[in-house]
């Protein structure tokens, strides 16, 4: 059975779907608009990308929403200090995402709605808000007052006893660091006379006067307006903890009742050179700045999915090229494996040799060496299987599977392998790259 890593128990918990034994209701948070993703963002992405295929692997049929929040303050301002129109800043950054999923192999649902197309149904939210009370309206915007909800904070830990005793709004969309804004947060931006011309770049004339959603309630129409308000699964990077699921949880669950998600996961940051990735530093990544220097996209994947969601990721040129030299003996097995005429010699690259993955790798084989050959490709489901469960370690099912491959290598050199038990093994790898899209 899959287990995950619940972030709202902190810990690994079974993963058993809400509606319907084999259907699966997951969110995503999207991109931010206002600028395009970089490699750290893409690696949420993708274990988000493995997260839904690996149900469908398993046989559930997915049904997944990931959101352009393309209204928030940052968009609103960068298109005002440009002289630009929302929609072209925001459109630019929807094209790179798309090219580079597709890029890197990862699965998108058929259609990404976009804040802007779900004004009605915040609106409409905010006003159950008010009439339960759990929404207020202060000097023409709508404002969460946070105690109203019960558990306040409850995935991030938040401890209120140092809540303050006079009434505190945080009216901006969103803020940098992680610290927790111990106050009541903003639904709505009324348009006034002081924020008109930001306005003018995106507000529409509503119910509740004429503004904008802020980001808080974004999230919250989208996920309402396509899945309901449950889901089984809601994914995002380490950052949302800070504030932003906490929100989307006070919302959802004060206007249902119900809890919102089952499961509640997160992935780690990616850094580079051992810091993190700033504008001031200069160090900010890109797919292209890595595909650009020679590299396939697939190896950029398997990078970015090697390492597990939960560990920090560091990128340094030399771990990136002992993770491609990884990958390429990997595909290398397998060719000389299903060909039989490639001529390949299994032996890998000396450099390969001294890397922790290889010399676990070769640990590994020692455990299949009693294995009957034909039975090796039913191991290797097996394998693939009891990693992928254990919260989706990839990179230990790819490194457990390379250890059989090994062990098949070295026994076809002394003696070919059967026609079936190569047509078993074409199989199993066909099936597992379903999820993994790296290794053949």
């Amino acid at each position: 059975m899959l287990r995950l890593y619940n972030t709202m128990v902190r810990d690994e918990q079974a993963f058993e779907p809400r509606h319907g034994r084999d259907r699966v209701k997951i969110f995503t948070c999207g991109p931010s608009t206002y600028r395009r993703p970089h490699i750290g963002n893409y690696r949420t992405f993708l274990y988000e990308d493995v997260l839904v295929r690996y149900l469908e692997y398993s046989g559930c049929t997915v049904q997944r929403v990931i959101n352009f929040t393309d209204v928030e303050d940052k968009t609103l301002e960068e298109a005002l200090e440009q002289g630009r129109k929302v929609e072209e800043i925001t459109s630019a950054v929807a094209d790179h995402f798309a090219r580079e999923t597709r890029l890197l192999a990862i699965k998108l649902p058929p259609h990404i709605p976009r804040s802007s197309t779900s004004v009605d149904q915040a609106v409409e939210l905010i006003q159950r808000l008010l009439e339960k009370g759990c929404a207020y309206w202060h000097e023409g915007n709508v404002f969460f007052d946070a105690l109203k909800f019960e558990g306040f904070g409850k995935l991030y830990g938040l401890d209120l006893s140092g809540w303050p005793k006079k009434k505190v709004r945080f009216k901006r969309d969103t803020y940098n660091g992680r610290r927790w804004n111990l106050g009541d947060f903003i639904l709505w931006h009324g348009e006034s006379p002081s924020n008109h011309e930001l306005h003018a770049t995106a507000a529409w004339d509503t119910a509740i006067g004429r503004g904008r959603p802020s980001w808080n309630i974004q999230d919250p129409a989208i996920i309402t307006k396509h899945l309901g308000y449950t889901v089984d699964i809601n994914c995002g990077g380490i950052d949302n903890i800070y504030r932003h699921h906490d929100y989307n949880i006070a919302i959802i669950e004060s206007l249902s009742g119900q809890e919102y998600a089952n499961i509640y996961m997160h992935g780690e940051h990616l850094i580079v050179d051992g810091k993190p990735m700033s504008k001031s530093r200069r160090n900010i990544l890109y797919p292209e700045d890595i595909l650009d220097s020679s590299c396939e996209a697939r190896q950029l994947r398997f990078f970015l999915l090697h390492t597990h969601y939960r560990k920090k990721l560091n990128f340094t040129v030399d771990r990136f090229r002992s993770a491609c030299l990884l990958l390429g003996d990997i595909r290398a097995a397998i060719k000389a494996l299903l060909d039989p005429g490639s001529g390949r010699k299994p032996s890998a690259p000396a450099e390969l040799r001294q890397s922790r993955a290889y010399r676990r790798a070769r640990t590994l084989r020692k455990s299949w060496e009693a294995a009957a050959a034909g039975d090796l490709p039913g191991h290797i489901e097996r394998a693939f299987r009891k990693n992928m469960d254990d919260d989706l370690h990839i990179g230990a099912a790819v490194d457990e599977v390379y250890a059989i491959l090994m062990e098949l290598e070295a026994r076809d050199a002394r003696s070919p392998l059967a026609a079936d038990t190569r047509a078993a093994l074409e199989s199993v790898l066909t099936e597992a790259d379903t999820v993994c899209r790296v290794l053949l």
